[in-house]
């Protein structure tokens, strides 16, 4: 079972109610900063994972961001729990990056073409593209490429451009973007365009020259629109941030600038925000962004370089395109999963299982079987041993259906032909011979007596049977 995301604990606790060898289940990370994510980390302790479950690490990035959480909840649950605890984790966390489409990205030269005419962009400028959320706060900060291109625009004397195909989140962003982009690049054109757009996006990977994306955010954890971009045959400026500096080379298929944040420590206040609400998820992710900065004199050195030859960008885009089909693919990064899935098969075949299900004993503790749960409620439960017979003055059965609050469980009960044969062997005993819930179980399959159990407390509650136990007069 593919799930895509990694809060697959609650789908391990579900398979428990069956067979656990029945299937693997498998999710896959995205961001890991949210609380929700979180979360879903700490249960990989405590869920019925197994060897033969997986969650695919989009990242080594992501890998290490895993393992230091699971690191610090084992810990804390040394402390809570008095003593050492062992290594409860036992799932696959592989390293799988994302794919793309290579060919869905091959440069259209005369899409291209129209697209910067269109634009105003002449054919000896430069034109940067930025793909994605505009957003300071979740994405990446504006100023440090508007400052590394306002000086490779100056330095060169080249005509530079800037793309920005995406969308922001309000109109006030949107000033603060185009605001910040003429006081720091006031020699660079700018472009915002609808990157929500099927057509821009197609066109604008083969307008651009080159792409960059200086991301600052903790949000990020693989970075998809670099493969895309050296996919469309595209150099690349982008941050060394995270998983970003997974997918290419620095000065072979671009160039990476360095980045610099808070040392460990520094951020408490920040996480304790975020625990308590203060902050809500965006402000957190923001407010931990500005303490992330990027070489800006880097930054300037890696466009200047990009935007002053132009052999050297079809000589990275060349070399990225190759990078991109050879290791981003879809039909290489499926072949891995087919492979994590052929190997979660043989482990579940024959790996040893984890917190296997006891007889009389929950699924899922905190998700207990309500009849159980709950026991100690009524004066008594169903045995097979009591006895049933009709109401004299029971109400008739359509009559009883007709009300929406009389079958709000009828999902759960036995099917109208088989409550008819229920009650034909129930008419046929008189009140001096009662028949028994057993002896009423046994004209079923042995599959529906549990779901019989539960309709013949139904018929009860409608007034339509009475049980009672043996040692009891029925009146």
């Amino acid at each position: 079972l593919y799930y895509p995301s990694p809060v697959i604990a609650p789908l391990a606790w579900q398979r428990r109610y069956g067979d656990q060898r029945a299937y693997s289940v498998c999710g896959i990370t995205h961001t890991t900063a949210s609380d929700t994510v979180m979360e879903a980390f700490g249960a990989f302790a405590t869920a019925p994972l197994q060897t033969w479950d997986a969650v695919i690490c989009t990242s080594e990035a992501v890998r290490r961001t895993v393992d230091h959480v699971l690191a610090e909840w084992r810990g804390y649950l040394a402390e809570r729990l008095g003593g050492a605890v062992p290594d409860a984790v036992r799932l696959q966390l592989p390293v799988i990056p994302l794919g793309v489409d290579c060919d869905a990205f091959a440069p259209d030269a005369s899409a291209g073409q129209a697209f910067r005419r269109k634009l105003g962009i002449s054919r000896d400028a430069v034109a940067a593209l930025f793909l994605g959320r505009l957003t300071a706060s979740a994405k990446a900060h504006p100023l440090p490429m508007y400052r590394g291109l306002e000086a490779a625009a100056r330095n060169s004397g080249r005509s530079v451009h800037l793309m920005l195909a995406g969308w922001f989140e309000n109109e006030s962003e949107e000033a603060e973007f185009r605001a910040l982009a003429a006081t720091f690049a006031p020699s660079v054109t700018l472009h915002i365009l609808d990157g929500r757009d099927a057509a821009v996006r197609h066109d604008v990977w083969s307008a651009a020259d080159f792409f960059t994306s200086l991301s600052d955010n903790i949000q990020e954890t693989f970075g998809l629109t670099p493969v895309e971009a050296m996919a469309a045959g595209k150099p690349v400026v982008i941050s060394e941030w995270n998983g970003y500096r997974e997918t290419m080379e620095n000065g072979v298929h671009g160039f990476m600038v360095p980045t610099v944040s808070m040392p460990p420590g520094s951020g408490r206040e920040l996480a304790s925000r975020y625990r308590t609400g203060e902050d809500a998820y965006g402000a957190y992710i923001g407010r931990t962004s500005q303490f992330t900065a990027m070489d800006p004199q880097a930054a300037a050195d890696a466009y200047m370089r990009i935007v002053d030859d132009k052999s050297l960008r079809r000589q990275m885009g060349d070399a990225g395109r190759r990078h991109a089909r050879t290791h981003f693919d879809w039909s290489v990064i499926i072949r891995r999963y087919e492979e994590l899935w052929a190997e979660l098969a043989t482990l579940r075949a024959g790996g040893s299982e984890i917190a296997a299900t006891q007889p009389n004993h929950a699924a899922d503790p905190l998700r207990d079987d309500p009849a159980t749960l709950f026991a100690h409620y009524p004066s008594r439960v169903l045995a097979d041993s009591d006895f049933v017979e009709t109401c004299s003055d029971a109400p008739g059965f359509d009559k009883i259906a007709a009300s929406r609050l009389n079958v709000l469980a009828n999902r759960l009960m036995l099917s109208r032909k088989e409550l008819d044969a229920l009650r034909a062997a129930m008419s046929v005993h008189g009140k001096d011979d009662a028949i028994t819930v057993g002896t009423l179980l046994d004209t079923l399959p042995a599959g529906r007596h549990t779901t019989a159990r539960r309709t013949l407390v139904w018929l009860q509650k409608m007034g339509l049977i009475r049980t009672f136990a043996g040692d009891r007069s029925p009146r």
